[in-house]
């Protein structure tokens, strides 16, 4: 696979990566328009119930975000290994796997949405919004699994160009659609529902086809038979339990702060914060993408033998997380009141909320991305249970922990305070884990 020897400097990093950075943040862009059309046309009760019943929608959707990042990792170390044919049985395995458990995973979903909608704390009309957005939802969600499965795999053939006229073509479709069926027609969450689900069909089928096609002329394909290597697989999913764990842990922590919030504010809190996760996901794509792109080349490298420039690599990434994460706060404070205006500008008092909890919570972005790059460098390392390590700490741990403490103690502004204190202390665990394990990989 020769698209990833040779020196990668600031340059070429910049420039091969950049698609797949893209790719993410128009994903995270189309992902909340729904949000921005529910709260302008549909009212704030939808708007948070919509908000209540999405971390569990994502949470079953993480298996394909564990499948991408895993086995992407491992199809590249294999490749760099020289072993093309069994990389791609690797590949093939792994997408069926995806395929047949999220028509399985969704089933069972959408029998227990209202129930789950209630353990949730949806009140009164929010529980039927929140079960019919999620259900609507849920029927598409196998097809929206290929699509994160498969976006991984794009940088490994060496066509990012894919992953990202996927996004581009998910995202027009799911803007024109909520325009169409919320702003014109009148249908409300139900429009915006139908709409995202009909974008991740359009995502999922995008790059199967690709992959599956004869016009397909990269090293890695589909092939028609593929013999159970469950040993890979296994490989693949320990590889991206990270990915699955921080995915996971990362909503059931939106849902405890959605709890917290209830408990505190009301469904205004709800709200606030659904608006801090819109923007803190397009920022956050910066730091997913880059890490989703230089991921394959550092599983490339770390197969090849190509320690010197294992080193490079984490230098010079740790330095661009620096500067994106610099670059990424100042944006945040200056521009909060407008970006908060944009969700919740019809409502003063939920406007001034969200402005004041964005300029404490969005602080988190000076040290996040360097403990998202920790847990992706021990996952293009294969090492999936020290990248899990990573993950699960830095949410499940810190930051559910002190999103329960911290408001006992400081009141509601210990809610939007939670993240920044649970960043600080992931990045310590980070900076111990890079360290303390760099003579075994030689880095």
């Amino acid at each position: 696979m020769e698209g990833m020897d040779g020196h990668y400097g600031y340059r070429r990093i910049l420039r091969e990566l950049w698609p797949m950075v893209l790719t993410i943040i128009v994903t995270s862009v189309y992902s909340i328009v729904d949000g921005w059309f529910i709260s302008n046309y549909a009212g704030s009760t939808a708007f948070a119930a919509m908000n209540i019943i999405w971390p569990a929608v994502a949470i079953i959707s993480a298996l394909g975000l564990m499948v991408g990042a895993g086995g992407s990792a491992l199809v590249s170390k294999t490749f760099g290994e020289g072993n093309v044919e069994r990389g791609n049985h690797t590949f093939t395995m792994l997408i069926r796997l995806t395929f047949v458990a999220g028509l399985v995973i969704s089933a069972l979903f959408f029998l227990v949405m209202r129930p789950a909608a209630i353990a949730l704390r949806a009140e009164g009309e929010m529980v039927r919004y929140a079960v019919l957005y999620g259900r609507i939802l849920t029927a598409a969600l196998p097809v929206y699994m290929l699509q994160l499965a498969l976006q991984p795999f794009c940088m490994v053939a060496g066509k990012p160009g894919i992953a990202t006229m996927t996004s581009i073509a998910c995202g027009l479709t799911n803007i024109i659609l909520d325009a169409l069926f919320v702003a014109v027609c009148g249908w409300g969450l139900t429009g915006a529902a139908i709409a995202t689900a009909i974008s991740f069909v359009v995502g999922g089928a995008i790059p199967t086809v690709f992959f599956a096609s004869r016009r397909n002329t990269t090293p890695l394909r589909f092939l028609p038979d593929s013999p159970s290597d469950w040993p890979a697989i296994g490989q693949s999913l320990s590889n991206g339990l990270s990915e699955f764990v921080g995915n996971i842990s990362f909503n059931v922590v939106g849902i405890c702060y959605n709890l917290q919030l209830m408990k505190y504010i009301g469904e205004n809190g709800v709200s606030a914060y659904g608006v801090l996760m819109y923007i803190g996901f397009i920022f956050g794509s910066v730091f997913i993408g880059y890490n989703m792109g230089i991921s394959q080349v550092i599983s490339y490298k770390y197969g090849a033998g190509d320690k010197a420039e294992l080193r490079s690599l984490l230098h010079k990434s740790c330095v661009l997380i620096a500067l994106a994460g610099l670059a990424i706060t100042l944006v945040i404070e200056l521009f909060a009141p407008r970006l908060s205006a944009f969700f919740v500008g019809y409502y003063p008092a939920l406007r001034d909320l969200t402005t004041y909890a964005m300029r404490i919570y969005m602080i988190s972005f000076l040290l996040c991305g360097f403990n998202m790059f920790a847990s992706a460098w021990f996952t293009a390392l294969n090492n999936g249970p020290v990248s899990a390590l990573i993950s699960f700490t830095r949410t499940l741990v810190f930051e559910l922990g002190c999103v329960f403490l911290l408001p006992a103690l400081l009141g509601i502004d210990g809610i939007w305070l939670a993240v920044n204190v649970a960043e600080v202390l992931a990045l310590a665990l980070s900076a111990a884990l890079v360290l303390g394990l760099r003579k075994r990989y030689g880095y």
